[in-house]
């Protein structure tokens, strides 16, 4: 089936050469099926009678990234690299800043084709690749259902204002992809690299923080890992999706938000598999759509047409007023960030929900939102509160760092969200009270589950 074109776009002028391959420069989207990129590099290859070569850039200097991080990263490239050589596409994993592997790896290519990043450094590496090559560099974005530019070409002010401009064009994007079969093989090409079929070995080879340990026991990297999962999803959980979103007692979700991360599963295979199921589960299929594509497409409309994504300056203006008027409103409680990390405060809900995050690299999203509200709360000033929550998401989530993290963030001091009753420290900033959550979800039960889990 014929890619989109809104999915492709070529960043730079450089004529064609002769080259002895074509390079797939594998960054965001680490998997071997469901990837826009690599079925056009496929097909690109095929064209031109060349094999095609695979790259990746492995640097241990990545933002904010840790043993946790890469151990599930590089479980995940193990997989991908053997899915590859089926296909007889040779995956090869260099340690090196990745635009510079990139280069270093196209420079016998007639053509590289890359795939798509939405935060700074990932959209700088392209930009850094596509400028000095010598040789065609084609994007080819993957990782959303509607590319962003074809949603929006703004920042969208909340999901009521991105909603329609995704269904209006979301038939033209919600198709089936399909594998090609590969003419010419590049697994006898010859190429230096690292072994990624023994990712213990290779983390510890890296100069990485390991202070953040691997939680391979809860979540292992890899598309068979995560397909597992969400088969699992449809036939348990999917038909108390909806009815569950608010109880994270429960495990009624569908744990993609690392595998999604990653790349390493795509949100188009997700979504076409939910187009399959039974009509009596249309309403909890539509609400799993809704994150899926609303509100994580809108997440990546916000880093993409934000440049300061991740500091407090993006707050609006309402929020950051009412804020600012409560800043020096007495708190009860104040906590440090070693005190929050060794989830020591009062409140045995929180404590719980920090437990889950720093055990498992996870958390139920309803508890996400008590989490962060708690610690603009539970901090000396709003600014600092962000750059606390910032921080200790990135650490221990597999999935931080990422469009979702930096919008979640935000969504606590009130991007995408509207001013509500004023209170003392937040302001009309949205407030959420331990009180909710014994009405609203069997808090105790949550809490029992985290601690059997952690035991």
């Amino acid at each position: 089936m014929t890619i989109h074109p809104s999915r492709i776009q070529q960043l730079n002028d450089t004529p064609a050469r002769k080259g002895d391959y074509v390079l797939y420069w594998m960054q965001q989207s680490q998997r071997a099926a469901w990837n826009h990129a690599l079925e056009y590099a496929v097909d690109q290859a095929n064209q031109l009678g060349l094999p095609l070569v695979t790259g990746f850039g492995l640097t241990d200097a990545y933002p904010e990234a840790n043993l946790r991080h890469y151990t599930f990263m590089l479980e995940g490239l193990a997989e991908t690299g053997i899915a590859l050589a089926d296909r007889g596409i040779q995956l090869v994993v260099q340690k090196g800043h990745p635009p510079d592997v990139a280069l270093e790896l196209g420079k016998q290519a007639t053509l590289i084709v890359c795939d798509m990043g939405y935060l700074r450094h990932q959209r700088q590496w392209r930009h850094q690749v596509a400028q000095n090559a010598g040789c065609p560099v084609i994007r080819v974005e993957t990782d959303v259902v509607v590319p962003v530019a074809a949603a929006s070409d703004k920042a969208e002010y909340a999901a009521r204002t991105i909603r329609p401009k995704l269904h209006r064009v979301l038939a033209d994007f919600l198709m089936p992809l399909s594998a090609r079969a590969v003419k010419k093989s590049s697994l006898h090409l010859s190429f230096p690299g690292l072994d990624v079929q023994a990712p213990e070995t290779l983390v510890n080879t890296l100069s990485l923080d390991n202070t953040v340990p691997p939680v391979s026991r809860f979540f292992s990297g890899g598309t068979s890992h995560a397909k597992k999962r969400f088969q699992s999803f449809l036939a348990n959980g999917l038909e108390n999706y909806e009815k569950h979103g608010n109880q994270p007692q429960t495990d009624d979700i569908s744990h993609m938000g690392p595998y999604l991360h990653f790349g390493q599963i795509s949100p188009l295979y997700l979504a076409m598999a939910l187009m399959n199921v039974p009509a009596s589960l249309a309403e909890a299929r539509d609400a799993f759509l809704e994150q899926l594509i609303i509100r994580r497409e809108l997440a990546i409309n916000f880093v993409y047409y934000t440049p300061n994504y991740d500091t407090f300056d993006v707050i609006p203006g309402w929020a950051k007023k009412t804020l600012a008027e409560h800043e020096t409103d007495p708190r009860e409680f104040i906590y440090t960030a070693d005190e929050l990390t060794q989830a020591k405060t009062h409140d045995p809900y929180w404590n719980a929900a920090m437990m889950e995050m720093t055990h498992t690299g996870f958390m139920h999203n309803y508890m996400r939102m008590y989490w962060g509200k708690k610690i603009l709360e539970w901090s000396p000033s709003p600014n600092q509160a962000f750059e606390t929550t910032l921080a200790l998401n990135n650490r221990y989530f597999l999935d931080g760092r990422d469009p979702n993290s930096y919008t979640g963030v935000a969504w606590l001091y009130g991007i995408h969200d509207r001013g509500w009753a004023e209170r003392a420290i937040f302001g009309k900033v949205r407030y959420m009270a331990a009180s909710g959550l014994e009405r609203k979800c069997d808090i105790s039960a949550y809490v029992d589950k985290i601690t059997a889990i952690c035991s």
